[in-house]
């Protein structure tokens, strides 16, 4: 083989075969052409889920944060994303599949960094980009490496237009169509 041959890339049904018998203890993504391993959260992951779950409840009643949830990500919907958390209206997820459109109803993707050699890459470069082409109006990285929040919002042309990155204990603004303040002093505690 010449290292100009081109390596033709999964599809998007082949990868849902493979993710369809994969066990429970593995979890897949289809990000950018590659297919992905997610790390499994460990016991300090759960927990800021479960801060920002808390969080959401209190200021947006009226909105689900679904942990887990499969979503049709970048151009076309040819990527799978499995989020840590996307926030949607009450019965938005009704009815639908494993893997869900973005359209008319997401209203912000959630990811908490694991200990694992594709955060970098996989949360930092690729869900940014992915969920902005999905249209996602918010996507929030909540950063356990540098003990930071990450808010992107306002996609067009595929990007993002604004990022703003704030420390562990900040007042966090998550701009329309989420639109609510998190207070995040108690994610010190999770600090490394």
């Amino acid at each position: 083989m010449t290292p100009s041959t081109e390596y033709a890339q999964m599809s998007v049904e082949e990868f849902e075969e493979i993710e369809r018998h994969a066990p429970e203890t593995v979890r897949l993504e289809f990000i950018n052409g590659r297919l992905e391993v997610k790390a499994m959260p460990d016991g300090n992951h759960g927990e800021i889920f479960m801060w920002l779950l808390r969080q959401c409840m209190q200021h947006r009643p009226d909105l689900n944060l679904m942990p887990e949830r499969g979503l049709k990500v970048e151009k076309y919907r040819k990527g799978r994303a499995r989020t840590d958390g996307t926030l949607a209206p009450r019965g938005h997820f009704k009815g639908q599949g494993e893997w869900s459109s973005t359209d008319s109803g997401v209203l912000m993707a959630v990811e908490i960094t694991s200990h694992d050699a594709d955060t970098n890459r996989r949360d930092r470069v690729d869900k940014p980009v992915g969920y902005a082409e999905a249209g996602i109006p918010v996507y929030l990285l909540i950063d356990r490496d540098n003990d930071t929040l990450t808010v992107y919002s306002d996609p067009k042309n595929g990007k993002y237009q604004q990022t703003r990155s704030y420390p562990y204990g900040a007042d966090v603004e998550l701009p329309a169509p989420v639109g609510f303040t998190l207070d995040t002093e108690e994610l010190k505690d999770y600090a490394h």
